[in-house]
């Protein structure tokens, strides 16, 4: 297993997008939570939801991109841009 980091970016003025899918997101996630190892929205300046992160273990790359095309949010159109990324851990602790 390795570990990768997926950074979603929201598309403009998607707000009621995502509210409209978080249940569904949610609750993949949760069933998810063996490969997830650290996951949340990230917010802009006036604490609204912009985009997503993701720190999870999977086989390969292939892995990783096929985990965020199951996500209800990709499936939804949500993110602008995803960027998935074989990470390392050099400080702290999964």
């Amino acid at each position: 297993m390795a570990t990768f980091a997926l950074i979603c970016i929201d598309k403009p003025a998607a707000l009621d997008l995502r509210m409209a899918t978080r249940e569904a997101h949610l609750a993949w996630a949760r069933d998810r939570m063996a490969e997830i190892k650290l996951a949340g929205p990230f917010l802009n300046e006036d604490g609204t939801m912009a985009g997503s992160m993701f720190i999870l273990e999977a086989a390969d790359l292939t892995a990783a991109k096929a985990f965020n095309a199951a996500d209800p949010y990709t499936k939804a159109g949500l993110f602008e841009r995803v960027d998935v990324r074989a990470f390392r851990v050099t400080l702290g602790q999964l």
